[in-house]
């Protein structure tokens, strides 16, 4: 492999324009693989670390990047020439908590881009363990580099779904219906829930609708409690239940964090995904009152993969229509729009 035709894009400070470096490596350890990578996505938590403050674990400067496809070039025997999706969380498989199925918050866990240099990078190396395979049935109907919106923008919520408890006839309230949000409206969607998609912007809310989405409200210039009899005459309409809503927090706001917790009813359950640093004040008392549930989650565990994967063989999930992908040379201009909401979907940063 020629050393020019290796490089990685490194953050080297907070709101830093990233700087584009040679990429150097050993040849990759017992149960790791070098991926030449195809694609990687630009997600909240990379703006998290470059524009709002959170720390890495791994010393600046750093390659960030956790949302990887790609095609593994060295390493590991069985893994050789397969195209792959990188899991944005890698367990260590062994722990009391990968034992008890939450292999997801492993403790011992690795994270592209946090832990090590990840996937702004022509290539990187990673364990091998919980690496998912993509069929070529997939790669028939969309590109590697499209996928990688798979290794964290549809598994997180494909797991949140799950973690829900969402049964078929459910209310799905979606709050944040770009990027990850709209992936999860969809799989809310799949496994049998009414869908309400909540959002500011119209485009996004149109592309939802576009895509099969039962019902949306745009909530910009309105007070929660317009919005809660908003959101009861949607369910109406609908034919969805009063009681036991299913809300899924998306926006990582303190305004959207505000609205969920709000409009919990009897026997809810809120799952909050998005990340901000704000801080919301709430009366916990709802919760024993309602009977409801809040709940956390991180990432998805690396063994749901293949069954998102077959979501999309299957042909009833389709990430196309919500994927952009730019060079990754344009790393700079790409985190700086990303950062003023000047996308509707995903960006997915491309080596070139």
């Amino acid at each position: 492999m020629e050393k020019n035709s290796t490089y990685q894009w490194q953050m080297t400070g907070p709101d830093m324009p990233f700087q584009k470096e040679p990429l150097t490596f050993n040849k990759p350890g017992e149960g790791e693989v070098l991926v030449k990578v195809a694609g990687c996505g630009v997600c909240h938590t990379d703006l998290s670390y470059w524009h709002y403050g959170v720390k890495t674990h791994h010393a600046l400067p750093l390659t960030l990047g956790h949302e990887i496809s790609g095609t593994v070039v060295e390493g590991d025997a069985q893994w050789l020439n397969r195209n792959v999706i990188i899991p944005a969380v890698l367990p260590c498989g062994e722990c009391a908590l990968c034992r008890k199925g939450r292999s997801n918050i492993c403790r011992n866990q690795r994270m592209p881009g946090n832990d090590f240099h990840g996937g702004f990078a022509s290539h990187v190396i990673v364990p091998s363990r919980y690496l998912c395979p993509v069929p070529d049935s997939v790669l028939e109907k969309y590109s590697l580099s499209q996928l990688a919106v798979v290794a964290d923008a549809i598994s997180t919520p494909y797991q949140v779904v799950k973690k829900s408890e969402l049964e078929a006839g459910d209310l799905a309230i979606i709050i944040g219906a770009g990027g990850v949000g709209v992936y999860g409206a969809l799989l809310a969607q799949i496994a049998g829930a009414k869908v309400l998609a909540l959002d500011i912007h119209d485009e996004k809310l149109q592309l939802a609708l576009d895509n099969g989405i039962h019902s949306v409200l745009n909530i910009s210039n309105m007070d929660v409690k317009t919005i809660k009899a908003e959101v009861r005459e949607k369910a109406r309409q609908m034919n969805a239940p009063d009681i036991g809503w299913k809300i899924f927090e998306f926006s990582g706001t303190r305004s959207g964090q505000d609205l969920a917790y709000n409009l919990l009813t009897f026997t809810s359950t809120l799952s909050i995904v998005g990340f901000t640093m704000e801080k919301t004040e709430l009366r916990l008392s709802n919760l024993m009152a309602f009977d409801a549930k809040l709940i956390g989650t991180w990432g998805c565990r690396a063994e749901l993969y293949p069954e998102v994967i077959s979501l999309i063989e299957q042909g009833v999930l389709r990430p196309g229509p919500f994927v952009q992908t730019f060079p990754m040379s344009e790393i700079n201009e790409v985190f700086k729009n990303t950062l003023e909401h000047k996308y509707k979907v995903r960006s997915v940063l491309i080596p070139d």
